[in-house]
């Protein structure tokens, strides 16, 4: 896991000193984590050692919020907003010779005897009736974005509560309903994310809604990412499978998607019995 968000840190951060950062929607960002509650809360072992600053909060520092924070740490980080990077991505691979071909698969064997040299399987929850995959399940997101241009840094306190600013709007969030289905916005949700996020940040009181959204998270214990041989009618069919990052699909996607590129190379190079 440190290897893939490593990997993907300096991925993001290539693309921030780049002349197409904004218009792929990745910047830096600072910001906070406070906990009144539990000082491991304050930590991320897997991303304190990568970032160019992880430390602990100032006693000065635990007073800029309201609430009685016992614990805090500062951060500096990257953010990406998906809401642009994927449609640049999407124009960088198109431009770079890629094809885009819409089909409906049920069944990875369905793709046995075409002229494909290998697939890689990134289908995140389709995987679940995709591979009959149950070890896959979903943690259900819910977020609120609205217009606060004031909002400058990210927070993050207790009860998955969090205030991101980025490029369309400063995102309140969240929850984590595990193996939960519903798509859609949930009234009390939102009330309560924005009574938590009120309280962290009071200036957000009043500011006006852009949007409601709500994600399932693929959440795979381990995350699968791995090379299967299929047999089939027509004779083996190689795959490689990339799916299950949970909540952690941006800090660690573009490090699996390295180290799934490299399966395929020697997956094409190889002529394995396995």
């Amino acid at each position: 896991m440190w290897k893939w968000i490593s990997d993907a840190y300096l991925y993001w951060d290539a693309i921030r000193r780049t002349e197409e950062a904004s218009d792929a929607g990745v910047t830096q960002l600072s910001g906070y984590i406070f906990s009144s509650t539990e000082p491991g809360i304050v930590r991320n072992h897997y991303i304190e050692k990568i970032v160019p600053v992880y430390r602990a909060a100032t006693e000065q520092e635990l007073q800029i919020c309201p609430g009685d924070w016992k614990y805090g740490s500062y951060f500096r980080t990257i953010l990406t907003e998906c809401r642009l990077f994927q449609p640049w991505a999407t124009r960088k691979f198109l431009n770079g010779g890629g094809q885009i071909v819409t089909e409906k698969v049920d069944n990875l064997r369905d793709l046995a005897g075409r002229n494909f040299d290998i697939i890689v399987n990134c289908t995140g929850m389709g995987a679940k009736k995709l591979c009959a995959d149950h070890k896959l399940v979903p943690i259900r997101g819910q977020v609120i974005k609205v217009k606060a241009p004031w909002v400058k840094m990210a927070f993050y306190a207790d009860y998955d509560t969090y205030i991101i600013p980025g490029f369309q709007g400063v995102t309140l969030g969240g929850c984590r309903n595990f193996d939960s289905y519903n798509s859609q916005p949930c009234k009390h949700d939102s009330a309560a994310i924005r009574e938590r996020c009120e309280a962290l940040l009071p200036s957000l009181k009043g500011s006006p809604v852009i949007r409601e959204a709500v994600g399932l998270r693929p959440h795979r214990d381990p995350v699968r990412v791995e090379l299967e041989f299929l047999e089939t009618e027509t004779g083996r069919l190689k795959v490689v499978h990339n799916y299950g990052h949970g909540g952690y699909g941006v800090t660690t996607a573009p490090g699996t998607a390295i180290y799934a590129t490299q399966l395929v190379r020697d997956a094409l190079k190889s002529n394995s019995k396995l």
